[in-house]
């Protein structure tokens, strides 16, 4: 039963288990008295209602439209298998099936990726929907269906939107899901029919999500108001090539660069210095600021003459930041910061001498989850029916995105190549500057429709090339521009300056036709053809087949950009010369075959060594912290002729040992405390193995201690728009075994202090502060006194003072007893549903959310269980499902989602897999006819 989980952040000291079941109970008991006796919203919530919305599983259906009878088969998990005579019935079918268990998340993405969630949660959406108008997913989602996917394409959209209506037709909203009846409170809202612009569209988010760079484009440039170049290159080292591994390291780039040596060609730029706004050229090794010249930036060493920035760029990214922020809330993922591993073992080094494939991609937690087990199965595979996939797909899209069909299978992960740029438009009153002329922006009125209120009428400006000015959307972000100090280096003030985004998703593309090319190809060529047409957003594709080949491509439209620039900081949008170049062709992307060392690994970072490609694919790589833990974990398995299971595999998947630790630790160790309760915690890390399982007292004190040494570090000296707002580090009451003196206490957690930065905890702080420990003297190393504090000149003072702070925080959080800590009470994770579990009523988020639990992993682990420095230790971003592919038996394989296949919140099938995810294991992936029907619980036969 769902409990109270108002408290998402798990920074307040947990209940027991006992107590929490005895509230959660007790709090249905009540809800179910009052739906009985009509006592509070019997009307809406009585038994009835709810049961009218969950899906027939059995018996026959007529559905107008199929060519044929349909069998959907499902699992004791509620995960469909069906089975069609044609391509059109198949997906006809998945539509009906999905909107079965899924329609209202279906229903509010949709509203989502075109701007029209006030249409359905009213007047707190509006500000959400004027941004997503903006950037007009749905207008290109129309434009790719009109004039960019093909025929067959088009006809499994209408198939699958044909069998979406079938199941909507005739019923009322409170008999499709029981958020429709709680919305009735509100507004008469009526879901409308599906078309194949709405499943589009959803790719669109996606891409949103995984998008690259552009918040550290942000960052970079809003740092050039408070830090210097040297400071900025401390933040963003360079990748470890000689540490971490590149994905391709045998791969046909090096015939590429050779080719491109011979011709006299380089490529864009390859220097370790980024470019400043001004078009003035950075320096090797440094970081020219978005507001300076070569070298300089302004803040503590900049120039106060150099640009039209200064004020003007800063306000207005440190504005954008607020809208930015929200988008991800309604999006329902959050790939800021996020990542996701998969890896491929060939044959030679498993069991079953065929390879085994393994992914598990990194989202935000959401419930239900994001992912959609099925299977899609042609009864016999012919010209007219094509298909025979399983795997998991979107509620809302036909086909499987990641999965596997008869003869490969197939993960993803974010290759994070830069595929948006930021761009500072001079706007006057007729339009904006480009090559000392004035252009005018393109214009459309978009109208948004409020329930429970007046519409609102919006101006969406754009310029010739398409990139839609985001400053419009906030009214401050306007009148900063307009005010803006400018100074004689710039173009004059005019109007302002506006910002205005490049982003390839804006163009129409053909991701829809990849993946049903992607859903039937049969090798790796096939693989290939299929995985080119996927242009955004790009992925890291692993693959490998039942002919016992592995390999990995890199797809994706991945903009060139000019030697002025390198994508990393916001660019003058008045000079031409910042514009893209044009596009990597698909023959010059990186790829692998078959490499001799017998496995690849992708896990975000670098796909090849820069000083071995000719082409600037992003700045901003994840640091290989977990791509090279599984590499070492693959390469201790299969030494001395060793062979890795399926099971071998899921273990690798759960791997919990902490790489800053390891790092740390023996530091921390050797440092001399004089507070007897400070060494007691300082003992947990002696003879600690760096495993931050959920039951350990070392791990959530060492994380304490890293969340403490972050923020004295650089908590301080970060720019006032990175500052968070955010939880505080420890509460204000701390027991006798703690400092009393009113200087020590702090505020009450959710207050935390507004001048107190903190960095997110990601690998690139691993990578920052494995690069200072060499500089023990550093600047970053000082913080001043507080209260009894004492102030730190050194890094040792600074570990020593997070080790005190560290052990009070826990204190107040887990008690004093120190054998009462464990990480999994500070490392909770609670599923929230995306809507009306977040902002509808109490009563509504007791009914609707779920959890806590208390899991192992943390932040670039392997099982990367993410939390966030600047908030608490609560799980905020997971392995969203994870899968295992046997290449030898395709039934041996294994998958797990994060919640259940159904969005209904009183259906078994809600979260029925979060407890085996939580505990890491794997339910059985049927594929076989002999095995799905030897797992079938209810059989549901669809007539035409």
């Amino acid at each position: 039963m769902p409990p109270n989980t108002t408290a998402t952040t798990g920074d307040k000291p947990a209940k027991s288990g006992r107590k929490k079941g005895r509230r959660a109970r007790l709090i249905v008991l009540v809800l179910v008295l009052a739906i009985v006796g009509g006592i509070a919203y019997g009307a809406y919530w009585s038994i009835s209602t709810v049961r009218a919305s969950f899906p027939q599983t059995t018996g026959s259906i007529t559905l107008q439209g199929l060519s044929g009878p349909v069998d959907v088969k499902r699992d004791g998990n509620g995960i469909p298998q069906i089975y069609a005579s044609s391509d059109e019935d198949l997906f006809m079918a998945q539509g009906y099936v999905q909107a079965q268990d899924r329609f209202y998340e279906m229903d509010v993405r949709r509203h989502m990726t075109s701007g029209r969630l006030s249409e359905m949660f009213g007047k707190g959406q509006v500000k959400n929907d004027e941004f997503l108008r903006t950037l007009g997913w749905d207008r290109i989602a129309k434009q790719e269906y009109d004039t960019k996917l093909s025929a067959s394409t088009k006809q499994y959209l209408q198939a699958y939107s044909k069998g979406v209506n079938a199941y909507i037709q005739g019923k009322d909203g409170k008999d499709i899901s029981l958020e429709y009846a709680a919305l009735n409170f509100t507004n008469d809202y009526t879901p409308q029919p599906w078309t194949p612009v709405d499943s589009i569209s959803w790719l669109k988010a996606m891409a949103w999500d995984l998008r690259g760079n552009m918040q550290d484009e942000i960052d970079r440039a809003l740092m050039t108001s408070r830090l210097g170049p040297q400071q900025i290159q401390d933040l963003y080292p360079e990748y470890p090539y000689s540490r971490n591994k590149p994905i391709v390291q045998e791969g046909q780039y090096n015939q590429l660069t050779k080719t491109f040596q011979q011709s006299g060609s380089s490529g864009t730029s390859q220097s370790g210095g980024t470019t400043g706004v001004t078009g003035t050229s950075g320096t090797t090794g440094g970081t020219t600021g978005a507001t300076g010249t070569s070298g300089g930036a302004t803040g503590t060493t900049g120039s106060s003459t150099s640009t039209a920035s200064g004020s003007s760029l800063t306000s207005q990214l440190g504005g954008l930041y607020n809208v930015l922020d929200n988008v991800p809330t309604a999006v329902g993922v959050n790939g800021q910061g996020i990542g996701s591993n998969s890896w491929v073992v060939s044959g030679q080094y498993t069991i079953t001498g065929k390879p085994l494939l393994a992914n598990d991609p990194h989202l935000s937690a959401s419930l239900p989850s994001v992912w959609y087990q099925m299977g899609l199965h042609c009864r016999t595979v012919s010209s007219k029916c094509q298909y025979d996939v399983t795997g998991y797909t979107f509620a809302g899209m036909p086909g499987v995105i990641i999965g596997h069909n008869a003869d490969i299978a197939w993960g993803m992960t974010n290759s994070g190549v830069d595929v948006t740029d930021l761009y500072l438009e001079k706007v006057t009153a007729n339009g904006y500057l480009y090559d000392g002329k004035v252009r005018p922006f393109k214009t459309r009125e978009e109208t948004i429709n409020v329930a429970g209120g007046s519409a609102k009428t919006i101006v969406v400006r754009q310029t010739q090339d398409g990139m839609p000015l985001l400053s419009d959307r906030d009214d401050e972000l306007v009148q900063v521009g307009k005010r803006a100090t400018v100074n004689t280096a710039a173009p004059d003030r005019g109007d302002g300056y506006g910002i205005a985004l490049r982003w390839t998703a804006l163009d129409p593309g053909t991701s829809m036709d990849a993946i049903f090319a992607l859903d039937k190809a049969a090798n790796w060529s096939e693989f290939r053809q299929a995985a080119a047409r996927f242009d955004v957003p790009s992925q890291n594709l692993v693959y490998a087949d039942t002919d016992n080949n592995i390999g990995y491509t890199l797809p994706g439209k991945i903009p060139t950009r000019s030697s002025a620039d390198d994508g990393s900081i916001p660019a003058p949008g008045w000079d031409s010369k910042y514009r893209w170049t044009g596009f990597i062709k698909q023959g010059e992307l990186p790829y692998e075959f078959n490499p001799k060392r017998g496995y690849i690994v992708t896990a975000n970072q670098a796909v090849v060594d820069k000083s071995k490609y000719p082409y600037t694919l992003t700045t901003d790589w994840g640091y290989g912290t977990r791509s090279q833990r599984i590499t070492d974990l693959i390469e201790s398995k299969i030494k001395d002729g060793g062979k890795i299971s399926t099971d071998d595999m899921r273990q690798m998947q759960l791997d919990n040992s902490s790489e800053i630790a390891k790092l740390l630790v023996p530091r921390l160790l050797k440092i001399n405390l004089d507070d007897k309760n400070v060494r007691q915690a300082q003992k947990l890390l002696e003879g600690w193995d760096y495993t931050q399982d959920s039951d350990s007292a070392a791990a959530a004190y060492f994380n304490s201690v890293w969340r403490n040494i972050l923020k004295l570090a650089f908590g301080n000296k970060l720019p006032k728009e990175l500052r968070v707002q955010g939880q505080c580090l420890w509460v204000s009451k701390i027991d006798s075994t703690g400092p009393v003196d009113d200087d020590t206490k702090v505020r009450e957690c959710g207050e935390r202090d507004a001048d107190q930065a903190q960095p997110d905890g990601g690998d690139r702080w691993f990578e920052v502060v494995r690069n200072l420990m060499d500089k023990p003297d550093s600047d970053w190393w000082k913080t001043p006194k507080s209260g009894t504090r004492p102030a730190a000149n050194n890094m040792d003072q600074l570990f020593a003072r997070a080790m005190i702070d560290a052990r009070w925080e826990l204190t107040a959080k887990l008690g004093k007893d120190i054998d009462t800590w464990s990480w999994g009470r500070l490392h909770r994770l609670f599923l929230k549903n995306q809507t009306l579990g977040t902002d509808g009523p109490q009563v509504l988020q007791y009914i609707l959310n779920r959890g806590p639990w208390k899991l192992s992993g943390g932040e670039a682990t392997v099982n990367a269980t993410g939390w966030n420095a600047a908030g608490g230790y609560g799980v905020v971003w997971v392995p969203s499902m994870r899968m295992v592919v046997n290449l030898a038996d395709f039934d041996k394989s294994k998958w797990i989602n994060l919640t259940g296949a159904s969005g209904h919140a009183f259906s078994a099938h809600y979260t029925d897999q979060t407890s085996l995810w939580a505990k890491g294991e794997l339910l059985p992936w049927s594929f076989s006819g002999k095995a799905v029907d030897s797992s079938t619980s209810d059989t549901l036969t669809l007539k035409p």
